[in-house]
Parts: structure tokens; C-alpha cells; sequence
């Protein structure tokens, strides 16, 4: 869904933009990201987006980062530096660190919760982190949060209380060994009785929805801000 926030910004005006992603495009990203075509496959994600915000606007700043955000890398991320922090980050731990992280910083926050196993876009909907209903992903985190640490102020989620029969087949341990317990396009659920995983998967409608409702998060609140001011 970072794929298709991106490019909303880009095409919204936002002209300063950074973008992550330590991975390159693979077949299995076809279905659902916006930079991954046939043409693109094995090419790295952050600078195939970047040519393409670029081709939209070419004024545009962008900082294409082809890292992975963790705690052991938060510090040169600089995050203090930003107005508005996005995050669409698949694994729990790297995902929690990083609210936990831009909370305590004066940058907005918006996160998006879990996207797989969902196929009707009505059901999205955006709330308070902790008025979150109906989403297994969003329920791990406050209960690692509660345990180790509460972020320090509030942030707004977009997600969806769908949750749809997981129809993949299992898969052994080795070949989900890139992957934790999120659930989201990338990841798979651990089965405690069988030792096996299962893929959660996701489709295009779903995280292009997610992706630019993160985006008009990012525009509504700007433009509340200009309004604010301008009628003080």
C-alpha cells in the first residue's frame, strides 16, 4: 500500500517525499503493488517508484531509501526531521518500534493496519489507534504495546474488521523464513498444533484503498492546518 500512498501524494502536491523499501520487485508482487509489472521484476522497488513519481512531477524531491527500518537502524532514519510519518510496515516488530519511534516525535503519525485476507472496501474504515475494532493485526500490537510500552501520544489508523477464510495452502517454516506474524500481504500466521504457516493473501483494490486513504490523511490534515491558521 506504500506504492500507491506515494504516488497519491506525489499527485496531490506533496513535493518533498522519502520512500523505503529494502526489497526488489518480485512476480508474487504483481497483484497488488503499483510499481511490479512484468517488466520490472527484479528490480529494486524504491527506484522504479521513484522514476515513476518523478515522470508525475518532475520537481519533485524524492529520497529513495532501499533500507530496512528497524530498531537497531531508527537513529539514521532521522525522523525528528519530518512532517508527517507514514508507516505500512508488514513486520510486528520493526512495525511497533516505528510508532513507538515517531510518537515521540512532533511529526504526524498515520498507520495502516492489517490488509490481507479483505476484499470488501466498504469495510475500511479510519479510527484512533486504540479504537480499533475487529483487526488481529492491530490487537497483537496493543497487546506488545501494553506489555513493553505505550506510544506517547495518539495516531490515527486506517484498517477494515474483514477477515476472510484463509484459503492458501501451508507452507513449511524454511520457505516463510523471510516473514513474522502480522498477517499481512508478505507474512504469514504460525499454526501452533501443525509447525506450518499459511500465506495471507491480499488483493489490489484492498491495499490501493488502504494506500490512499493514508494519503488524504496526510492532505486532510494539511489542509485543516492551512485553514486554522488562516482564521486565527
Amino acid at each position: 500500500m506504500g506504492s500507491w500512498c506515494a504516488e497519491s501524494l506525489i499527485r496531490s502536491g506533496i513535493k518533498y517525499l522519502t520512500i523505503v523499501d529494502s526489497d526488489r520487485i518480485a512476480v508474487s508482487n504483481i497483484n497488488r503493488q503499483l510499481p511490479a509489472t512484468s517488466e520490472t521484476v527484479g528490480k529494486v522497488k524504491v527506484e522504479i517508484l521513484k522514476q515513476r513519481l518523478l515522470e508525475i512531477n518532475p520537481d519533485a524531491e524524492i529520497t529513495a531509501l532501499q533500507e530496512v527500518y528497524s530498531k537497531e537502524t531508527s537513529d539514521s532514519f532521522r525522523l525528528r526531521e519530518y512532517d508527517y510519518i507514514i508507516d505500512a510496515i508488514d513486520s510486528l516488530t520493526n512495525k511497533m518500534d516505528l510508532i513507538l519511534t515517531a510518537c515521540k516525535t512532533n511529526a504526524v503519525l498515520f498507520s495502516s493496519m492489517g490488509a490481507a485476507l479483505k476484499m470488501d472496501i466498504s469495510k475500511i474504515r479510519t479510527a484512533e489507534f486504540w479504537k480499533v475494532q475487529g483487526c488481529p493485526l492491530a490487537a497483537a500490537l496493543r497487546r506488545k504495546f501494553r506489555k513493553y510500552e505505550k506510544p506517547a501520544k495518539k495516531f490515527f489508523c486506517v484498517y477494515s474488521d474483514e477477515l476472510l477464510e484463509n484459503q492458501e495452502e501451508k507452507i513449511n517454516e524454511t520457505e516463510a523464513s523471510r516473514v513474522d506474524e502480522t498477517g499481512n500481504p508478505d507474512e504469514v500466521s504460525f499454526e501452533s498444533r501443525s509447525k506450518k504457516v499459511k500465506v495471507n493473501g491480499t488483493i489490489v483494490h484492498i491495499t490501493a484503498v488502504f494506500g490512499f486513504t493514508l494519503s488524504s490523511m496526510v492532505i486532510q490534515d494539511i489542509y485543516n492546518k492551512i485553514n486554522l491558521n488562516q482564521n486565527q
